[in-house]
């Protein structure tokens, strides 16, 4: 038991006010059950009063809702109606404000010989205890006494843990090749100040202790002005699943004969009547979580590297259901009754090509560029790759999109079976039109199945353990295409509960 809301009294239609503070983890499925009771006494033993209905459902489905408002009908009263229970959830805020500055500096102190200075910024918040933590280093600037910095952005809980009256320490060096940078000065400000933007306020000097206990002449080092500031808060990955955001799931399962003839209980497709096999155990456990996050939960699913009726030839993009216009199987339970479906109707045969479903998936994504949708592509697969140069050239063609713009699809790698060197495979990909040192390394993920099959008791947990390592990047990767996009969540009206008829 987790917690109990507040007793309101004499009501068919209560709304009650006590809320419950869950974390939340995208990439795990967390089980919520509500029991509903009406009380007669003071007693906290539950068994004392009426049980009126109960309700099951994850949190990922409650924060997956529109507007992250889930209705369920309550159950457990036999032959009895129960009513309806409204689920909201809301995201805490917790400083998600950023803050983007720039400086500039004016007649700092010569250090260099034969130049001037290369001088950069250092920034320092305060701790409880009165030390200092490093939180932000600006570009060095080269050759100059009054360098202008480029502008950067960073948390506010970064930059003063949220105390907007908290000292930050400001320390200005002149960068050396060695590493022995040559200290200049410093100066303290607080984030009240810095909010000031602009103005004569924000023009510190800079201070070099040393010299100034040395010289009884010394008024500073130099001067560092602030030269904009502005804030905003910073969407996060529930803003945009509130605001309608879906995730477009797609999965493409490995046909080819190197998993082994079916009807045998050693083949990676065995359809056991006692137990899943390892592709529906890997579907299963990624798909009940990520189906929270689809309101229509319809979900493509592709087979590729067998051979497909009525004319048998070898097909690596065939759909699961037997629909070519229309590949989206209802649910997950649809997805893996498609998947044994095919078991029984396709020829396992090869080779193992994974360009044709790549590029199934980035034709799709390439035609919803407005934040609405966010396209994941689950690989499932036993063996290496054979069209790893044509694999290679599918990423590759989506790069210049997918580096300049955020990443507009992403493909995960799933392996079952004796795997080899698939998860080397796509290292050093190259990207067309960008410097080889501009290109990031951004092969798809590549998630070993073995290392999370266990059997007996522990297989839960290590289903567990497989969704979150498939999962758990999600978020982050979302969040990167839409602050590249320029793309905001869409505003949902203040969250008030209906009474229910």
């Amino acid at each position: 038991q987790f917690g109990r809301t507040e007793v309101i009294d004499n009501s068919l239609n209560p709304d009650f006010l006590h809320k419950f503070v869950l974390d939340y983890c995208f990439e795990e499925r967390q089980n919520l059950r509500f029991d509903l009771y009406d009380v007669d006494s003071k007693s906290p033993d539950l068994s004392k009063h009426d049980f009126l209905g109960q309700a099951f459902c994850t949190l990922g489905e409650i924060v997956g809702s529109a507007g992250s408002r889930l209705e369920k009908p309550l159950t457990g009263v036999l032959g009895k109606k129960c009513g309806t229970i409204i689920l909201l959830a809301e995201e805490l805020g917790n400083c998600r404000d950023v803050a983007t500055l720039q400086f500039c500096a004016n007649k700092l102190d010569k250090k260099d010989f034969f130049g001037k200075s290369d001088p950069f910024m250092v920034f320092y918040r305060s701790n409880e205890d009165g030390t200092f933590t490093i939180c932000h280093k600006t570009e060095v600037v080269r050759n100059t006494l009054n360098p202008v910095w480029a502008a950067f952005a960073i948390p506010v809980r970064a930059l003063c843990n949220g105390d907007h009256d908290r000292a930050i320490k400001v320390e200005v060096y002149d960068w050396d090749r060695d590493g022995s940078h040559d200290f200049i000065g410093e100066f303290t400000t607080s984030y009240r100040e810095l909010a000031r933007g602009q103005s004569h306020f924000n023009v510190y000097e800079v201070v070099n202790p040393r010299k100034k206990m040395k010289k009884k002449k010394y008024l500073n080092s130099g001067t560092v002005t602030l030269l904009s500031f502005t804030v905003e808060a910073e969407h996060t990955f529930l803003d945009y699943i509130r605001g309608g955001t879906q995730l477009n799931f797609t999965v493409a399962i490995d046909f080819t004969a190197s998993n082994g003839n079916p009807s045998q209980p050693t083949s990676l497709h065995y359809l056991s009547p006692f137990q899943l096999n390892a592709y529906s155990l890997a579907l299963r456990a990624v798909g009940d979580i990520i189906q929270d996050y689809d309101s229509d939960k319809m979900f493509p699913a592709l087979g590729f590297g067998a051979k497909v009726p009525p004319d048998g030839h070898v097909s690596h993009e065939f759909p699961l259901n037997g629909d070519a216009s229309n590949p989206a199987c209802c649910g997950i339970a649809g997805v893996l009754e498609a998947y044994q479906r095919s078991l029984r109707r396709v020829q396992l045969y090869g080779p193992t090509n994974f360009a044709p479903v790549v590029n199934h998936v980035a034709r799709s994504a390439a035609m919803v560029l407005d934040g609405s949708q966010y396209f994941v592509l689950l690989i499932i697969t036993d063996g290496v790759i054979s069209d790893m140069a044509q694999t290679k050239e599918a990423i590759v063609n989506v790069r210049p999109s997918w580096w300049h713009w955020g990443r507009w699809w992403q493909p995960w790698v799933l392996g079952v079976g004796n795997l080899g060197p698939l998860g080397t495979q796509f290292r050093g990909l190259p990207c067309p039109g960008l410097p080889q040192l501009l290109c990031p390394p951004v092969p798809p993920q590549f998630v070993p199945f073995r290392d999370y099959m266990s059997g007996g008791p522990g297989a839960g947990l290590s289903m567990a353990g497989l969704a979150r390592e498939v999962l758990a990047e999600i978020p982050d990767q979302l969040l990167s295409y839409m602050k590249a996009r320029g793309i905001k969540p869409t505003p949902i009206p203040p969250m008030s509960p209906e009474t229910p008829p």
